[in-house]
């Protein structure tokens, strides 16, 4: 009697605990398709397109931009960095050049209305004519938010150039 009962409670402890993982698992997988939809997903067309709009709307109000990639390294408001980049959007958008970026990730913690994201993004930029003018990989993290239905960041840091190879191993 007490081995079935014993045997009861640990098949019970059992079942609720692997539902509780299957449960936070399909969680998990949910939030990171909904990022990849209304985040990562906006980033790389608003790139590709020229979008400054559309690129400015995934930051948070007082988002933080942090950079040790490269020679100089800095903090800055992200409305500073925005203002750094406008140009290269306007001639995204103007066909003077052709940019891209791409991203994919070793690592994506969060719950309902938080992330934080790590992995790498690849940025290409082409002249009219298609020929290579810059190419970078970059470890990135970044810090998000929820507001509403969409995911906005917080914090970006790009912190250092990484190899092809670091990109695909994380196909």
């Amino acid at each position: 009697m007490k081995k079935n009962i014993l045997f009861a409670t640990i098949s019970l402890f059992i079942f609720f605990a692997t539902t509780k993982v299957t449960s936070q698992s399909n969680k998990d997988e949910l939030r990171k398709a909904e990022i990849d939809k209304t985040y990562w997903s906006v980033i790389s067309k608003a790139v590709k397109e020229g979008d400054f709009e559309g690129y400015s709307a995934t930051c948070h109000e007082n988002a933080v931009l942090v950079s040790s990639a490269g020679k100089n390294k800095f903090s800055c408001i992200m409305p500073a960095a925005l203002a750094r980049w406008k140009q290269g959007f306007i001639d995204t958008k103007q066909g003077k050049q052709m940019d891209n970026v791409s991203f994919r990730f070793s690592q994506r913690i969060g719950d309902e209305t938080t992330a934080h994201e790590t992995g790498i993004f690849y940025f290409t930029s082409r002249d009219s004519n298609g020929k290579l003018i810059g190419e970078s990989y970059t470890l990135l993290e970044a810090l998000l938010l929820k507001q509403g239905e969409k995911w906005v960041c917080l914090m970006e840091y790009q912190k250092t150039e990484v190899t092809r190879e670091e990109w695909d191993a994380l196909k």
